[in-house]
This record gives C-alpha cells, sequence and structure tokens, in this order.
C-alpha cells in the first residue's frame, strides 16, 4: 500500500512537472526567443546606429527616444520620465597626433565634460611628473615647470603584455619577477603622489591652475589595447586618454631628452542644461495591476566604446523579454513594468529617482529582475537578503529549462547590494529585486567602461538565454498566486565593528549632474 501511495505521489509530482515544463506560454516564448530572435538588430541600432549613451548627450535622448518608438511599434506603452537635469555636452572629433620628434597619428580620446579646443587644437611639449617629491614644498617649487606644456600624469606601465600571457609564456621566475617590480612601481607611485598632497582626482586641476596647457592620460585596463574611459577633471584645457603603447612611447621619449611635441585637438561642445530620463514600458495587469513585476537595466554607458556590454546587452535581454512576453502573455495577472533607468554609472540615478518618486509602485513590487554585468550567459541568482526568496525563486526557477539553470548557481538568502547596480536601488526601499549575474567573458578587463565595449563583443547565444530566463521568471512572478515576502534575514556580523549588518537605506539621487 505504501509503494503504491508512493509511486501515486510520484506520478502527480512528475505530472505537475512536466506540465510546468510544457506550458503552451513558457513553449511560446522560448520558440520566438531561439527562431525570430530580433536581438542582432536591436543590438545593431543600439550600437552602431546610435552609439554610446553618455548621460547629458543628444546619443543618450536619441536612445530613449529610440526605444519608446520600438515598444510602440510592439503595442507596448512606453514614455520618458523626467527624472533630473544634467550638463549637456557632445563628443566631437578627437586627433591627437605627435609632431616631434617625427609624425604619428596616437590612438586616444577626449574624456567626458570636457571642454573642446579650437579646430586648430592645442601644440605643446610634453613633461612628466617628478617622481622624487620631498614633501609638498617640493612639488609646489616644481610646478612652474608645467607652464605652456602638455603633462603626462599617469605611471608608465612596465608591461603592455596582459598576466595571463604572461603565465602562458614567460618562466615563473621572469613572471614573478616582473610583478614584483611592477608592485613595487605602482607603490612608490602612490607614495610619491601622497608626499606632494595629491591624488589621481586633485592633481589635473592643480596642474591646470599652475599654467598646463593639457593633460594627458593613460587608464590601462590590464588587457591588450583596452583603456578605462571617464570624465576629466580640467575646467578649460583639454584632457585626453591614450592608449599604453603610445602613452608609454611618449613617457620614453620625455625621459630621453628628445623634447616630444603632440597636438591636441578635440572638438566637442557644451549644450547647456539638458532634461534626464528613464525610458518605461508597462504591459497593464488584468488581475492585480498595482503590483508589478519590474525588467530593470540601466541605458546609460560610458562613451570610450559604445556601451554594448556595460550595459547594452542588459538593455537588449530586457527589451526582448518584453517583446516576447507582450506576444505570448498579452494579459499578465500582474503589471509587468521594464525601466531603463538613465545615469546609473553616476551613482545609480535613475533608479533612485525612481524608487523615490514612485513609492506606490515600489509598494506594489512582486520582484525585480535586473541585468547589467556584461554579455554572458546568467550563472548567479542571489536572494538579495530576503529571508524567504528561496521559497518563490526556486518556485520560479523550476519552470526554465534545465539547459539554463543547470549553469545557475543560487545563494540564499544572501545579502542586501549597498551599490554596483539598479537592484541596489530597489533592495535598499524593500523591495524583492534581484541581479541576475553574468558569466564573465573578460568583462572588467576588456569591455567594463572601456574603449572596446562594442557591438563585436556581445555573445548573443548567451544574450538569448537571458532573454528566456528573464521571461520565464517574470511569466512565474506575475502568475504566482502568492505576494512575496518582504521579511529580512538577519545580516551577517561586521568584522570590523562586531555588530550585525543594517540593511542599506534608500539614497537620493543626483538630479543635477555637473551644473553645480
Amino acid at each position: 500500500m505504501k509503494t503504491k501511495l508512493l509511486l501515486l505521489i510520484l506520478c502527480i509530482s512528475t505530472s505537475i512537472l512536466f506540465a510546468q515544463k510544457t506550458d503552451p506560454v513558457i513553449e511560446g516564448m522560448i520558440k520566438e526567443a531561439n527562431e525570430n530572435s530580433m536581438l542582432e538588430v536591436l543590438g545593431h541600432e543600439l550600437t552602431d546606429l546610435i552609439g554610446p549613451r553618455l548621460v547629458g548627450t543628444p546619443q543618450m535622448q536619441h536612445a530613449n527616444e529610440w526605444a519608446v518608438a520600438k515598444y510602440n511599434d510592439w503595442g507596448i506603452p512606453a514614455r520618458n520620465e523626467k527624472w533630473g537635469e544634467w550638463r549637456g555636452w557632445e563628443r566631437g572629433i578627437t586627433h591627437i597626433d605627435m609632431i616631434h620628434p617625427r609624425i604619428q597619428s596616437l590612438r586616444g580620446t577626449q574624456l567626458a565634460w570636457n571642454p573642446g579646443t579650437s579646430k586648430e587644437g592645442v601644440t605643446a611639449e610634453l613633461i612628466v611628473l617628478p617622481t622624487n617629491v620631498k614633501d609638498e614644498a617640493d612639488f609646489k617649487k616644481w610646478l612652474p615647470n608645467v607652464q605652456g606644456k602638455i603633462v603626462l600624469i599617469s605611471m608608465l606601465q612596465p608591461t603592455g603584455r596582459p598576466d595571463y600571457n604572461w603565465e602562458e609564456f614567460a618562466t615563473d621566475e621572469s613572471f614573478t619577477k616582473m610583478k614584483e617590480a611592477r608592485d613595487a612601481q605602482n607603490k612608490a607611485w602612490r607614495e610619491n603622489l601622497k608626499t606632494a598632497g595629491q591624488n589621481s582626482r586633485t592633481l589635473p586641476a592643480v596642474l591646470e591652475k599652475a599654467g598646463a596647457v593639457g593633460i594627458v592620460t593613460s587608464n590601462w585596463s590590464r588587457g591588450f589595447g583596452v583603456n578605462k574611459i571617464f570624465s576629466a577633471r580640467t575646467e578649460n584645457i583639454p584632457t585626453v586618454d591614450l592608449e599604453l603603447e603610445d602613452y608609454g612611447m611618449l613617457y620614453r621619449l620625455v625621459n630621453s631628452g628628445q623634447k616630444p611635441q603632440i597636438n591636441i585637438v578635440a572638438q566637442s561642445k557644451e549644450l547647456g542644461k539638458v532634461p534626464t530620463f528613464n525610458t518605461i514600458a508597462e504591459i497593464k495587469g488584468t488581475e492585480k495591476p498595482d503590483e508589478y513585476v519590474i525588467l530593470s537595466a540601466h541605458f546609460d554607458s560610458w562613451d570610450g566604446g559604445t556601451g554594448a556590454t556595460d550595459n547594452g546587452t542588459g538593455t537588449l535581454v530586457m527589451m526582448e523579454a518584453m517583446r516576447i512576453l507582450k506576444k505570448f502573455y498579452p494579459n499578465p495577472k500582474r503589471t509587468i513594468l521594464v525601466g531603463h533607468w538613465g545615469s546609473e554609472e553616476q551613482g545609480l540615478n535613475g533608479s533612485r529617482a525612481f524608487v523615490e518618486d514612485h513609492p506606490e509602485i515600489v509598494a506594489g513590487v512582486q520582484a525585480s529582475f535586473n541585468q547589467d554585468n556584461g554579455t554572458g550567459r546568467v550563472v548567479r541568482l542571489s536572494g538579495g537578503g530576503f529571508l524567504y526568496s528561496y521559497d518563490y525563486l526556486s518556485r520560479w526557477l523550476n519552470a526554465v529549462p534545465d539547459e539554463i539553470t543547470q549553469h545557475i548557481e543560487t545563494t540564499f538568502p544572501g545579502t542586501p547590494a549597498r551599490g554596483g547596480s539598479d537592484y541596489a536601488s530597489f533592495q535598499a526601499a524593500g523591495a524583492p529585486g534581484f541581479s541576475l549575474s553574468s558569466l564573465n567573458w573578460s568583462y572588467w578587463n576588456y569591455t567594463w567602461h572601456t574603449n572596446r565595449d562594442t557591438y563585436d563583443k556581445i555573445i548573443f547565444d548567451d544574450v538569448r538565454n537571458n532573454v528566456i530566463l528573464t521571461a520565464i521568471l517574470t511569466y512565474m512572478a506575475s502568475e504566482d498566486p502568492e505576494k512575496t515576502s518582504r521579511v529580512k534575514s538577519v545580516l551577517p556580523v561586521d568584522s570590523r565593528t562586531g555588530e550585525p549588518r543594517e540593511w542599506p537605506t534608500p539614497r537620493s539621487p543626483n538630479r543635477k549632474g555637473g551644473l553645480d
């Protein structure tokens, strides 16, 4: 009798599991994602046609308008919701040439929000920082040397080969020798700057005030041909970043007494005060319209490349998931809302503004799924510190094909984020927000904020994987008969204080970037 009962239970369980795996909505979404994907077209339009999406630029506004038009074409109501204002700026032609001791065009770009030059640009001799500063007074005594010069302010890297290349080809002794020498050089460089009373943030302004006519950096990203590209810290003179190979050449020419000269042309434009937006689209819920499943990805990027994997791929996942959901699940139980947030790169500003401006939506969040860290397939999912997150996330994941979930490592209950990406804005407000964290694909070195974050780095098979995952999780969260629990777990002890960590609290956004 017991054996028959166990067999009956097993059959019922198997039938339930089979029904979940063969749900016609899920089957339709998977088939659409695999056979009629729009990812490649959307990726081309977003990264190649529109390009990078630095907050405050015309390209960012173009992207907002493009997304609204796409959603409307798919029958999904969408809007651009203003949340602040920013310093308007548009990148122009950057051209950097060595003109002495020989002619060579150099590979680099102007940093963001940097005033432009004339069409003729700025031409001057190069100078490097002193490496043996005794104290702040000694540095101040040296400062007049920068008058009329362009200053190289980054450390000369001892090698342009990434560590993995050394590991493959160097002897152990040679690799160890290089690393120890580099560590010593880095330490000496930092200590020298500190002795001078400066750091990388304060130094450009001090040099500008002392009469320098330009600043050159090289923020190497530890890979072949890659540099991090951020914003300038000078008010009137050009700041450009050069790739390691060209920067090292100029530095060595200075050190050998050749007095190299370069010409910098950087024709950017100041556009005054411009509005900033979040792009929002919704598929209205039929039974519980005031409860929400939120798809989340930041829309803005830095502009060294075209923002393809940070966060073009997250954007594509959410747009394609919404398109597919609208086609196969047009009447969801709960409202499905997608947020393409602005100015994440400057401190989660768009999502923090949305959370601050829409407490009624935050109160009704069933779940929020955010994707931000590159092009790879999702391999990690944390409960975000919500005590009972295992119960509902596991139910939803059970409906996802095994070939996707087999790669995902889950952590429950996990801990809340204190930054990093936009799911942290929702977690801080107590709403169940989750990060769909991706496989690395050399993200940190090669595409995160770099000059190589371009369309060709997108791995569309992995992005399709993430579309299917996101669409199914959204469908399951919407259909779930239960409202998700917001009970928070007791957080781990802070090793510094010996006390339990506190849950993060909501932070207000910067709504006037670069305008103070």
